[in-house]
C-alpha cells in the first residue's frame, strides 16, 4: 500500500504588477475557491495548528514567516507569494515588523 506525503507548496509571486486584493480574489475564484482577507499587526504569533482541509493562501503586504514544527522548516513570504498548505499539516505563524495582509481560502479535497 502506498502513502501519499503530504506535501506543502510554495509558488512565488511573478507578476508584472504588484499583487492587490483584487488582482489574487480574481485568480482564486477562478480555481473556484472563495477567498477572505485577514490582517495582522508587527510581530504577531499564531500557535501551531492544523485543519481539517487544504489551506491557499496569498500574501499581498508585509511579511509572514510560517513554521513546520514537524519538519523542522520555515517559508518567508513574500508580497505574492501562495502558500498551499494541505490538511493535517501542522504549522505556525510569524508576522514580520511591517504587519501582514494575506488573501486565505479552504480547498476541498
Amino acid at each position: 500500500m502506498a502513502i501519499e506525503q503530504q506535501t506543502v507548496r510554495v509558488t512565488r509571486w511573478t507578476g508584472g504588477q504588484h499583487p492587490t486584493i483584487s488582482i489574487i480574489s480574481r485568480m482564486m475564484q477562478k480555481e473556484g475557491l472563495r477567498p477572505y482577507v485577514w490582517e495582522n499587526t508587527p510581530n504577531y504569533r499564531y500557535a501551531v495548528r492544523s485543519h481539517g482541509y487544504n489551506k491557499v493562501m496569498f500574501l499581498i503586504e508585509g511579511q509572514l514567516e510560517i513554521t513546520f514544527p514537524d519538519s523542522n522548516q520555515k517559508v518567508k513570504m513574500r508580497a505574492g507569494d501562495r502558500l498551499d498548505i494541505p490538511a493535517g499539516v501542522r504549522h505556525g505563524a510569524i508576522v514580520g515588523m511591517g504587519g501582514a495582509k494575506c488573501v486565505e481560502a479552504a480547498l476541498q479535497s
